[in-house]
């Protein structure tokens, strides 16, 4: 007698239906038996084992359409030979080989594939859950009934990134599924140490959304139930929450061991084996017959060590240095790129710099209707600073979209977007607050390209700088944070006809952009400005000054620092470099404006250590020592935080410091 009851659910499906579902189900099981196995011998470097939990990963994953997203995590083996992955590929990814499905740049399940709609996990888990938000937003904008599943631990519930998930999935009514494995254990530490709730389930009303509590060892109960919620979240545009009780019978990972488990639940749970009571259910029902599964049982171990030599054929591992760093990054298709300079030729406009960003963000709405826009108070608001006041009239609150407060999960939200082909712009209400979502941006949205090939085509905007006296937290200089992170492009325009083009050009760009705009520049600044959709290149400097005596490099705010002081002292001949992108950063025209003077000033409202200042130099030193006239000098902020008094603020900023720094420098 089975110690799981299937009676309920049987009826729902044929006999050949449920031996399907028990091929499903022993697949995985046998896979990560071999593994085991291969762990030992040394043959692979890790493994996190699924070993009782299969029924989640299986159940959830044959009940859904094979063109929907999954978001899974380490113990979801399930869902990749589900999705019937090759196996013999499965092999090589474990095995680190050039031929897995991240070119041996990612272990174990850290890996997605587009082809499966399985989207590859990172290691701090919570992050999953937004991007499940995103690929349900765009399948709510494309009006197509589909939903997308993301799984979590019971202690990913613990994590900010469940909250706000869940959150934002309820405030726009996504079709999600969000799957909890309850197994016990976060790690080492038992559910009464992670949460006080009597069940995880109970946190749905909380969020005003449906939540479920179900066996996770009955498959037969997983699949009825997802298939049910996939119905559900579909007609009621909803998402749900589901709590599956499980256990897992191995450790955190192989080397972690089970020490600190009671030895009473390995016995209560060993009797709830999905892969064994099933295999009993229907051998006892008499749906297959006890030789048919020792069959079944022979042929997936003969096509696992089929598939496993197929992998130790592979290529050794070749290293290319070129093609590791070309992966970084997506390459931009020039087909459709508009770039044109200002000349009496061109019909243009004398605007500000905040309506040269507006005009850049109408147009791109314009020309792509599969752009949205998200951030906070954003839509009829208009935002913090009145960018995208009267979008919403014009573009619909489907496209201009206000989110809650929560900038890691609508950051999560716009990977997901692009993994059904939209672009999107998240606005940091300040630059100060991307902090909150910088897991998403340095470990999800930088690395996807390298890790697994997918274009992360997303802008975050970022209102910056100092001169308001807004204090710490609304005034902070934070690019140099980003440019060095591989995978980011980072751009920081100087006035409004770069502010144009280089926004467009980020919006067209199939990589993450962190787009920085400075605050006092929108009000203070205007320009000519072409009237039509145009790019300025990103990665390209721009000499906005001529001079032989000295050259300052910089960027943003401090552009208009050097022109102000070049302009009230004639008597110094200065060359200005306008750097416009930090990453990639133009060193051809760094060099050529170190070759132009012999002496360089590297100029920047960031505070002095770290700020990209240091890299600029250091690279300089490297390679154009021998034209140098002078040690390369560096005028940045105060090593501290930036105060709110003005008197405190104008001794903060690196203007404060530029005349003292250019007369040293001269004067060398």
């Amino acid at each position: 007698m089975s110690a799981i009851n299937y009676d309920n659910y049987k009826k729902n499906f044929s006999p050949q239906g449920l031996v399907h579902i028990y091929k499903s189900l022993l697949l995985p099981r046998m896979i990560e038996e071999k593994m085991l196995v291969l762990l030992r011998q040394g043959k692979i470097s890790k493994w996190f084992s699924g070993i009782g939990q299969e029924a989640i990963a299986v159940g959830s994953t044959i009940a859904l359409q094979p063109d929907e997203w999954i978001m899974p995590l380490h113990r979801n083996l399930g869902v990749f030979t589900s999705r019937n992955m090759p196996l013999h590929k499965l092999f090589m990814q474990w095995q680190g080989n050039k031929d897995g499905y991240s070119k041996g740049r990612e272990r174990s399940f850290h890996f997605g594939s587009m082809e499966h709609h399985i989207c590859g996990m990172i290691s701090h888990l919570g992050p999953q859950m937004a991007i499940a938000d995103g690929v349900a937003l765009a399948h709510k904008l494309k009006n197509e009934n589909k939903v997308s599943v993301a799984y979590t631990g019971d202690g990913g519930t613990s994590e900010g990134d469940f909250h706000e998930a869940l959150n934002v999935a309820a405030v726009w009514d996504l079709p999600v599924i969000f799957i909890i494995e309850n197994n016990g254990y976060g790690l080492s530490t038992p559910t009464n140490e992670q949460y006080r709730c009597t069940n995880l389930v109970d946190k749905a009303i909380g969020y005003g959304m449906k939540g479920m509590q179900i066996d996770g060892n009955n498959i037969l109960e997983v699949f009825h139930t997802i298939k049910q919620a996939r119905e559900y979240c579909i007609k009621e545009q909803k998402p749900i929450l589901i709590e599956c009780l499980t256990f897992r019978m191995r450790g955190h990972e192989e080397a972690s061991g089970t020490k600190y488990v009671p030895k009473e639940l390995f016995e209560e749970w060993g009797r709830k084996d999905p892969v064994k009571n099933f295999e009993q259910f229907i051998v006892d029902e008499g749906f297959i017959t006890e030789m048919e599964v020792s069959d079944i049982r022979n042929g997936f171990r003969n096509h696992i060590e089929s598939e496993l030599q197929v992998a130790y054929r592979a290529a050794e591992m070749v290293v290319d240095t070129e093609v590791e760093m070309n992966d970084v990054y997506s390459q931009q298709s020039t087909d459709n790129r508009r770039q044109i300079a200002v000349d009496s030729g061109r019909s243009t406009v004398d605007i500000r710099f905040i309506d040269a960003i507006k005009d850049a963000l109408q147009q791109s709405m314009q020309q792509h209707q599969n752009l949205v826009i998200m951030g906070q108070d954003i839509a009829e608001y208009g935002g913090a600073f009145k960018i995208t006041e009267g979008f919403v009239e014009q573009f619909g609150k489907h496209r201009v979209r206000n989110t809650p407060i929560c900038e890691s999960a609508i950051v999560g939200a716009a990977l997901g977007l692009a993994l059904e082909g939209y672009k999107s712009i998240v606005e940091m209400q300040f630059a100060d607050f991307v902090t909150v979502a910088f897991n998403q941006i340095i470990n999800n949205l930088a690395k996807i390209h390298y890790r697994w090939g997918i274009a992360a085509n997303t802008v975050v905007r970022m209102p910056t700088g100092g001169g308001v006296g807004a204090g710490p937290f609304h005034s902070q200089s934070n690019e140099a944070w980003f440019t060095h992170t591989p995978g980011l492009i980072v751009v920081y325009p100087s006035n409004p006809y770069d502010a144009k083009g280089l926004l467009i050009a980020a919006i067209n760009n199939p990589n993450p952009v962190l787009y920085f705009e400075h605050k006092v520049l929108y009000r203070s600044i205007s320009g000519n400005v072409p009237s039509e959709y145009y790019e300025v290149e990103i990665g390209k400097a721009n000499v906005v000054n001529n001079g032989d005596d000295i050259t300052i490099i910089t960027y943003g705010f401090g552009v208009h620092w050097a022109l102000d002081y070049a302009k009230a002292n004639t008597d110094i001949s200065i060359e200005i470099l306008d750097l416009r992108t930090l990453a990639p950063l133009d060193y051809s025209a760094i060099k050529n404006a170190v070759v132009k003077t012999g002496k360089v000033l590297l100029l920047h409202e960031d505070t002095l250590t770290g700020g990209i200042g240091g890299e600029i130099s250091a690279w300089i030193n490297e390679h154009c020592f021998t034209m140098l006239d002078a040690p390369i000098l560096r005028c940045a902020s105060l090593d501290t935080p930036i105060p709110f008094n003005m008197d405190l603020e104008k001794n903060f900023l690196a203007k404060s410091r530029l005349d003292e720094c250019v007369k040293k420098l001269v004067g060398y």
